[in-house]
């Protein structure tokens, strides 16, 4: 009896001396002995709590061993059980077969006649199983094959679309990104039915590999500017992605600016309209934030239902928001050189109230002016991090009890709060809070040049903002078109937004494929004027 043990020990001993060489040194592809790929699996994964691991025997043919292996919150585990582990374990032994499975047939069977799950994958790398896995997939080993059978069963609990809370609309859809990938795909695909729509999707993160989309309509967007893209995305090296903001901050060109060079936005109408212009989008898997390249300066004061109402309309509300804007840099800049510097220049009923109301104060305008802008941008960030129903609420309440405590026990002047506020509430005018931001930094350096030099500091401000907006650049387009270098078609929807017949145009600074979007006006067929068509 002893003698006829000794060989399957000796067996048994090269087989486990193998897979402890294999475990030490792994290599980079599956070995196809399904117990050595499982533990090989197994040990890269670090033996994680929420892999699973899963062995059977294919009920068909020779008891060839299948081995699943899944992470538990990331699967749709009815799509396990349905359609792959019951046709294997069940369906297998009722088809009915033309030979016998073996371990060298078993595995073209399963895969063309077993399976069924929409889209599968098959490789061999190691790299891509654990990538998969770690993606919702379940990967399916069998024994005696060195290739694995990717089932896309993906199941996470995702958020359904809401409305966007930070580019809210009056007139538009009432649809928002979310934070899952797939999901934000297909708002903007529903909204495009193009077939020249391209998605091109890779992998950013050596250790998150977070999935990025590149979209852009093929015969639309300059292959230049999506060359230029594609390869600042590939030259991205960093361990995780978790926000858009990092791709942004990543492929701008300046990042010591304080203008935001990307836009990002979360409404998919807004991608869509920017893919239709001849620009590209950049979506990122877990955050409902879109990126928008190129983008150029005027795009942030500009809102989508600017072009849902009727021109005259959207034209008032884009010049109320550039009055909004700029009070929002230059407001207490003005008051502090007015009032400090050159109080000639205003009333003389305005200056006297001033210096009335300013008796009390012990601080100088500009140390008064710089206390309750901190203060309100306190308030402001306070606001933000409190729970939604308590925030707006401590925000206005704490303003005008702290306005009034102020000014009562003597710390400021009446007139400084009502500038403050005036300020404070140009700044909320910005549809884009990455634009609005910018202009909130900007105006404290304002404000020094200004309690430094008067007036004078402040246009020398100005002045050197001008030349650093007009020396940037979002993926070689300048910042600054169409004012400058001046593009005549882009005044269309630069400040002034025309009435849509006018648009027959797509902006020039970006250099689309296709310049036209709609047949250009002529004849009658203008704005106040009847179709071609009526009439005849």
């Amino acid at each position: 009896m002893a003698q006829k043990k000794r060989p399957i020990k000796l067996k048994e001993l090269t087989a486990q001396r193998k897979k402890e060489r294999i475990l030490q040194n792994p290599p980079r592809e599956l070995t196809g002995d399904l117990n050595i790929d499982l533990s090989l699996l197994d040990k890269l994964l670090h033996r994680s709590a929420d892999i699973v691991i899963r062995e059977f025997t294919l009920s068909a043919g020779e008891g060839i061993g299948v081995g699943l292996v899944y992470a538990d919150a990331l699967v749709d585990k009815q799509v396990i059980d349905q359609d792959i582990m019951q046709p294997l374990m069940h369906l297998a032994r009722l088809s009915h077969l033309d030979q016998i499975l073996t371990k060298d047939n078993a595995f073209q069977y399963v895969e063309e006649h077993l399976l069924t799950i929409g889209e599968i994958r098959i490789t061999n790398k190691l790299d891509a199983i654990l990538g998969g896995v770690l993606y919702g997939d379940t990967a399916i080993l069998l024994d005696g094959s060195s290739f694995a059978i990717l089932a896309n069963t993906k199941g996470w609990s995702m958020r359904t679309p809401s409305e966007p809370n930070v580019e809210a609309v009056v007139r538009g859809p009432r649809e928002g990104f979310t934070e899952t990938l797939i999901v934000n795909l297909g708002l903007i695909r529903r909204r495009l039915k193009d077939p020249d729509l391209s998605v091109e999707i890779m992998e950013i993160g050596k250790r998150s590999k977070t999935s990025i989309s590149l979209l852009y309509v093929a015969d639309l967007a300059s292959p230049e500017l999506i060359r230029r893209l594609r390869q600042r995305l590939k030259n991205i090296s960093i361990d995780g992605i978790v926000d858009s903001g990092y791709i942004e901050q990543l492929i701008e060109d300046s990042t010591i600016s304080p203008f935001p060079q990307i836009l990002s936005t979360e409404r998919p109408d807004k991608v869509v309209a920017n893919l239709l212009e001849g620009r590209a989008a950049i979506l990122v898997d877990g955050t409902p934030f879109a990126l928008i390249a190129p983008a150029v300066w005027a795009q942030f004061f500009h809102s989508p239902e600017d072009y849902y109402e009727r021109s005259h309309i959207a034209t008032f509300i884009r010049l109320i928001r550039l009055l909004a804007m700029t009070f929002s840099l230059t407001l207490p800049a003005i008051y502090i050189a007015f009032t400090s510097f050159h109080p000639e220049m205003l009333p003389t009923t305005l200056a006297l109230a001033i210096a009335a109301a300013r008796s009390r104060v012990p601080f100088s305008l500009f140390l008064e002016t710089l206390i309750m802008e901190t203060m309100v941008e306190v308030l402001r960030e306070a606001s933000v991090r409190l729970p939604g129903p308590i925030g707006p609420t401590i925000g206005i309440v704490g303003g005008l009890v702290l306005g009034d405590a102020a000014v009562g026990a003597g710390i400021v002047s009446p007139l400084t709060v009502i500038v403050v506020a005036i300020t404070a509430i140009g700044s909320f005018a910005s549809p884009s809070y990455s634009g609005a931001i910018s202009f909130r930094i900007l105006r404290y350096p304002l404000m020094f040049l200004a309690a430094t030099f008067g007036f004078y500091g402040i246009i020398i401000g100005l002045i050197l903002i001008v030349i650093h907006v007009a020396s940037l650049h979002s993926l070689g387009v300048p910042y600054l078109a169409p004012y400058a270098p001046f593009h005549l078609e882009g005044q269309k929807d630069a400040i002034l937004r025309l009435p849509w017949p006018y648009f027959w145009q797509r902006p020039t600074e970006i250099r689309p494929q296709d310049t036209e979007r709609m047949p250009r006006p002529r004849g009658k067929n203008k704005v106040g004027g009847k179709p071609d068509h009526e009439g005849q």
